[in-house]
């Protein structure tokens, strides 16, 4: 159903103050509030049907600060939703467009909306995304699995597909009767270009572009820095989630489309090797390897390194802080590369110590 977008003071008003207001860098503002909200159907001629790549040519070109409105499809097709259980008449007509119309495809298989290229972002830069608002687009999800990927592949002979009916209004899915699951609807894929030598790189692995990370806790009102590889940075998103577990073990969440709502500021003072992200509550460095224990030891460092570099600590005691007050959490287990994030929370720094972030 077709929904109208908010004025921008409202999206902007959606950002709860103390992400921006306790973020470690602070954000920098646009010259002025966006009067216009963009917006960004999926079509066959605005998708990246399965990957990131620099030659992409952009579909929509933006300024820093501008607010923009991305409509994203469900990773899968009508002929598996429809032999899961769901109603020919409820397959979105965008979908079996884009599936039928795409031929340009792979090697991964989500249908990531953009690339977006945002004016002022350079090699070096980093991409500030605020997810401001994210809303359900369709009332249903599914989660599936396969003998072929998945973190206990061999331990199934077949593979399943379950539709999952979402309740909006409750914010819960009906996983089954007696279960459900609450919502907490995300994006498993935000990424920008990966650097021009990796040419076309597949939908499905995370890395230093971000894309398919997989983070649940990157929710509507917070905050991902993504280190920028090629003018413009081309942002593509998708791979909506109504709900997922930390390892999302059997290589599907809730899969669902979704409609993100998002303000994109180029950042020249900021340089990052690996993505960042802050919550209202946490800061989150992220890592991602083959091997599990080198994408931990990855987000560990990144972590130590952002306690030293933004709150003046010695890399000791960040060390140690980690350790006494930090989560280490495993992400995903089942992309290829594993992921793995630090979470710091931000009420360990009491004042006047949590006014002098980013001096």
């Amino acid at each position: 159903m077709k929904q109208v977008a908010p004025a921008a003071w409202l999206i902007l008003a959606l950002v709860p103050a103390a992400v921006l207001a306790q973020a470690h860098v602070p954000p920098k503002a646009p010259a002025k509030a966006p009067s216009v909200v963009k917006e960004l159907q999926a079509t066959p001629s605005t998708v990246a049907y399965g990957y990131y790549d620099a030659a992409a040519q952009p579909v929509m070109r933006i300024a820093s600060g501008d607010v923009i409105r991305v409509h994203t499809l469900i990773t899968s097709t009508p002929t598996r939703l429809e032999g899961a259980g769901v109603a020919p008449d409820q397959v979105e007509p965008a979908l079996r467009e884009v599936v039928e119309k795409v031929t340009n495809k792979g090697p991964g298989g989500h249908i990531l909306t953009g690339p977006i290229y945002v004016e002022g972002a350079e090699p070096g830069d980093v991409l500030e995304l605020r997810i401001l608002k994210i809303d359900l687009a369709i009332p249903y999800a599914y989660n599936a699995f396969s003998t072929r990927g998945g973190f206990l592949p061999q331990d199934f002979t077949a593979g399943a597909m379950k539709i999952v009916p979402l309740d909006a209004k409750r914010m819960v899915g009906r996983f089954a009767d007696g279960i459900e699951i609450p919502l907490h609807p995300f994006f498993g894929s935000m990424g920008v270009a990966p650097p021009p030598s990796a040419a076309r790189v597949s939908s499905a692995p995370p890395g230093r572009h971000a894309g398919n990370i997989d983070n649940k806790d990157l929710v509507a009102g917070t905050i991902l820095y993504i280190p920028v590889n090629v003018p413009g940075a081309l942002f593509e998103v998708g791979d909506g989630h109504a709900a997922q577990g930390d390892g999302e073990v059997d290589i599907t969440a809730l899969e669902t489309s979704l409609v993100g709502t998002f303000q994109l500021v180029v950042r020249k003072d900021l340089h990052l090797t690996w993505p960042r992200a802050e919550t209202p509550t946490d800061w989150i460095t992220m890592g991602m390897d083959d091997d599990l224990t080198e994408a931990a030891k990855i987000a560990t460092r990144e972590m130590i390194d952002f306690l030293a570099t933004t709150r003046k600590m010695t890399r000791e005691d960040a060390y140690m802080l980690v350790s006494a007050a930090g989560d280490l959490i495993i992400t995903q287990v089942v992309d290829g590369p594993k992921g793995v994030h630090v979470k710091m929370p931000k009420r360990v720094f009491v004042e006047p110590a949590a006014k002098k972030i980013g001096k």
